[in-house]
């Protein structure tokens, strides 16, 4: 096991390194500055994300920032599982391993989204990026995670309410659809059962830190003061 983490800590880093500066780029701050020509941090909330920007700024803005948000997360689990693929090939290691290797690199993104080094490290919450980066570790958890925020939202109208719950089943959907995997295929190819725990404790992660940027939600949704989702029209 160590001289198989000796030959990972390389792409790992790479993978990290790669992610954080990927996840660094705050297209919220840069698209209200194109299209507002001023600072999402100082608008609405002051949070530099996707709602925020649909409030204070607009659709044209919102839209840019959606799918820009969305498509770092993605990519950095693309170049991650190329760079680990690279690794494991040329070491012979299972295919498992490009999966840590999208987790970690995941986790990256998203505190370069949080705290951005091009932007004095202060970011957004990361819930767009969360939902690119788990589209390609595996679509079927995505399905699970974004239904309930989905149904969430749908009954409050509130998008913290509709993230929070969704961060939460991240953890729980990757363990249902990891350990369903190894019973299904339980051969000599499959992963360890340990993956299945492995990768729910690195998507844990992820959720802990979600719903620690979402404190300031969580207190306005007990008091009552969270808002309703709005949008600016220009």
């Amino acid at each position: 096991m160590l001289n198989v983490l000796g030959r990972l800590w390389l792409p790992a880093v790479i993978s990290a390194a790669v992610s954080y500066l990927l996840g660094s780029i705050s297209f919220s701050i840069i698209f209200t500055r194109m299209f507002d020509h001023r600072d999402i941090r100082t608008l609405g909330s002051g949070n530099a994300g996707f709602t925020n920007v649909l409030r204070s700024v607009g659709v044209k803005a919102g839209v840019f920032t959606f799918i820009f948000d969305f498509g770092k997360g993605a990519l950095s689990i693309c170049l991650s599982k190329a760079i680990f693929g690279y690794f494991c090939s040329a070491n012979s290691l299972p295919y498992y391993f490009i999966q840590y290797g999208a987790y970690v690199a995941g986790l990256a993104c998203i505190i370069g989204h949080i705290y951005p080094l091009y932007f004095k490290f202060k970011g957004g919450k990361g819930i767009l990026a969360s939902a690119g980066i788990i589209l390609l570790i595996d679509w079927r958890v995505f399905i699970v995670v974004m239904s309930v925020f989905a149904i969430c939202f749908a009954i409050k109208r509130i998008v913290s309410i509709g993230s929070i719950c969704a961060a939460v089943s991240f953890p729980i959907a990757n363990l249902v659809v990891t350990l369903c995997d190894r019973y299904a295929y339980s051969g000599s190819g499959s992963a360890p059962f340990s993956y299945a725990w492995i990768t729910t404790a690195l998507s844990a992660a992820f959720s802990v830190i979600l719903i620690y940027k979402h404190k300031a939600n969580i207190a306005r949704i007990k008091n009552g003061t969270e808002q309703a989702l709005t949008i600016k029209h220009n």
